[in-house]
């Protein structure tokens, strides 16, 4: 019976909460960061600067009010903008219109929501920590080499992230004086700030409001919000889709998507919910989706989760859901009635503060590098190709490779965990570990546990620990595979049947022991079950080491029967 409207009210109140204080300061920096930095967005990706203001307004809102990672700030990144040029390029399609943006926005937002709704999420849980590592540090990477520009006045040149950042640093003279110190003054005053306890929550936000009024009171010479767009005094309006579009705009549309899906699945690693409560990457895409359907109805261009304002938020404090919509809410306080004050705030100030900003996402980091490096050289190259990958390939690309790697790590760890161990059994019945034997031992019982996953690439290792069955008259060979996958590989049966036949040439025999209802349907189907011969199947049941008990009585009595002297006991 499903909830009344009434309950389903009550639900998300509790859920929740009421905004903390943290809550609204927090949410008041987000919303300030969100006027320079997504109108810088946007003129970035070649968009109106506008648009990419009005990215901070609805988006957050409806973001903060549906994900399950509490404190994800859904709004326009650097990369989506960049990803939705490239896409709008290609279909030849202006992106200054309106109804294009809100085109490909709905369509991002739809692709997102049908991926939530089919439970895609589970793909990402494929992608191992050390490729996760990887990325979220390049995104880092990214997110401090695309404020240079703002920062020093010095626009690096390069093909990518590593090389701009060789060439900002090589070009320091060429660093405009006034906009670097008032970018180190910024950094300077937020450390001062941060350095207190009590001001550590609103040190963005001391620092903003210090330098931007010292900038005016002093004159400097720098580049200012106005300098980029005007901030019209008026909340976003309806936009409609240009339907016509569409056609044009779905496969770019869903690399957009990937984009966005992929930045924001590495925020829940890097800030955990307060509340200690879980994160849903399927929860994730259904709000990203409803946020982008939202936002494209009232010219916002593609939003997702950003690493970058989260990270603004969680400095600043954020507690709960509340900071991503006081953010939005406030935005559009300051959009309607103090446009122009905004407008005064100097981006090299904006700049100082995401440095800040990239630097302790990198930093916070630190622990989870170390870990990598320390738990595999295999791990660690993972770790190093996929940052490389996202400092130097397009994005959708470096997402690509990042799960390939990913399933490169999977597929070595699945064969190296396939192994066969040895049981043997006392006078007492109980069984104890022991070396698998080069040789199947004739006329005896022999037991081997195996465990793995039955895949393919296990083969190598498993030809290598069976034991040679050369001269293996009456001998048996119990096989425990109780931990057996369902569906497993056919070259494993395959290597199981040639295997068993040349066991039986030796007149001896091999025993299944342990065996799972859908595995035994799958030894059937094949023909194997026929092939191991009658009473070779032993299925699990009972207590844990019933069926290796029954397999192993079994064994002794067919070896006793074959009419040798002194069975194994």
């Amino acid at each position: 019976m499903s909830a009344t409207p009434a309950a389903r009210l009550r639900g998300l109140g509790h859920r929740l909460g009421r905004p903390q204080p943290a809550d609204l300061m927090s949410g008041t920096v987000t919303a300030l960061f969100s006027i320079p930095e997504g109108m810088a967005y946007a003129a970035i990706g070649g968009f109106n600067p506008v648009a990419g203001l009005y990215a901070g307004v609805v988006p957050p809102i409806l973001g903060s009010l549906t994900t399950p990672t509490v404190l994800m700030i859904t709004t326009l990144t650097s990369a989506i903008a960049l990803t939705g040029q490239s896409v709008l390029a290609d279909a030849g399609l202006d992106p200054h219109d309106a109804g294009n943006v809100a085109a490909l926005t709905v369509l991002v937002g739809l692709l997102m929501l049908l991926m939530g709704a089919l439970r895609l999420g589970v793909l990402l849980s494929f992608v191992s920590n050390a490729v996760m590592v990887g990325f979220s540090t390049g995104i880092a990477l990214q997110i401090i080499t695309g404020v240079f520009k703002d920062a020093t006045g010095y626009r690096p040149l390069g093909h990518n992230k590593l090389t701009r950042l060789t060439d900002w640093l090589l070009h320091a003279p060429d660093w405009q004086l006034s906009a670097t110190l008032v970018a180190a003054a910024t950094i300077a005053v937020w450390a001062l700030a941060h350095a207190v306890r009590r001001l550590r929550p609103v040190a963005l936000l001391v620092a903003m409001v210090v330098v931007s009024a010292a900038v005016a009171a002093l004159g400097t010479d720098v580049e200012l919000v106005r300098d980029i767009a005007e901030i019209p005094a008026a909340l976003p309006g309806f936009s409609a889709p240009a339907w016509d579009a569409l056609p044009h705009l779905a496969p770019g549309a869903l690399s957009v998507a990937l984009v966005a899906l992929a930045q924001a699945a590495g925020i829940s690693p890097s800030v955990p919910n307060p509340d200690g409560s879980r994160s849903s990457v399927n929860g994730d895409f259904v709000s990203q989706g409803v946020a982008n359907l939202g936002g494209g109805l009232f010219q916002a261009l593609p939003a997702g989760g950003s690493l970058s304002r989260t990270g603004v938020a969680a400095s600043a404090g954020a507690r709960s859901r509340w900071a991503g919509v006081v953010s939005g809410v406030f935005l559009a306080l300051v959009v309607l009635v103090a446009g122009s004050l905004a407008e005064r705030i100097p981006m090299p100030v904006i700049g100082g503060l995401i440095l800040v900003v990239g630097c302790e996402l990198i930093w916070g980091k630190r622990a989870d590098i170390l870990l990598v490096v320390r738990t595999s050289r295999l791990s660690t190259l993972a770790m190093a190709a996929t940052f490389v990958a996202t400092t130097q390939l397009p994005l959708q690309q470096a997402i690509i490779l990042g799960a390939v790697f990913s399933l490169l790590l999977y597929c070595v760890q699945a064969a190296r965990r396939a192994h066969f161990t040895a049981l043997t059994r006392d006078a007492h019945g109980r069984w104890y570990t022991a070396p698998v034997p080069e040789r199947l031992p004739p006329g005896e019982v022999t037991v081997l546990d195996y465990e793995g996953t039955s895949f393919f690439a296990e083969l190598p290792a498993l030809r290598t620990d069976l034991p040679d069955v050369t001269g293996a008259r009456n001998a048996v060979l119990v096989l425990v595979v109780r931990t057996a996958p369902d569906i497993p590989s056919s070259a494993i049966l395959k290597a199981l049947r040639r295997y068993t036949d040349d066991l039986h040439r030796e007149g001896g025999r091999l025993v299944l022991a342990g065996v799972q209802p859908p595995f035994a349907a799958v030894l059937r189907r094949t023909g194997l079950a026929d092939h191991l011969g009658a009473d070779a199947i032993t299925p699990a049941g009972g207590p844990l080491l019933a069926p290796l008990d029954r397999a192993h009585t079994e064994a002794r009595v067919w070896i006793a029967e074959r009419g040798t002297d002194n069975p194994q006991v």
